[in-house]
């Protein structure tokens, strides 16, 4: 079964669960703003995605952060551990597991795949 991590009152999110209902597929879905994500899931993320797929540097909670706290939260993966479990909004939505790989953001053509 496929778990797809985001938060549910976000637009991606929303075309993400309308095209799974849509395709008939099965998933568990983990709302990191209600449920909070831990440290283990966040770098096993950014090992096998990376940073720069993981982190959303694009949406206004990383561009609220100061100039001081975004090199602090990338001076280390310890550091963007920390951010990312702490300001989970700053994680690109949705995640969604295959069980072997991941898709990242909502992507219709990689998601219609899995029918």
């Amino acid at each position: 079964m496929l778990k797809v991590y985001g938060i549910k009152n976000c637009n991606s999110m929303k075309k993400a669960f309308d095209l799974l209902t849509e395709l008939g597929l099965s998933y568990e879905f983990h709302d990191y703003k209600k449920q909070a994500i831990d440290a283990e899931t966040v770098k096993i993320w950014l090992d096998k995605i990376g940073q720069d797929i993981v982190l959303n540097k694009k949406g206004t909670t990383w561009k609220k952060l100061s100039e001081e706290e975004q090199q602090h939260a990338l001076a280390s993966e310890a550091n963007i551990i920390e951010t990312l479990t702490t300001h989970t909004s700053m994680i690109k939505r949705p995640i969604i597991d295959l069980g072997h790989g991941f898709i990242v953001g909502f992507d219709e053509d990689a998601i219609r795949t899995l029918k």
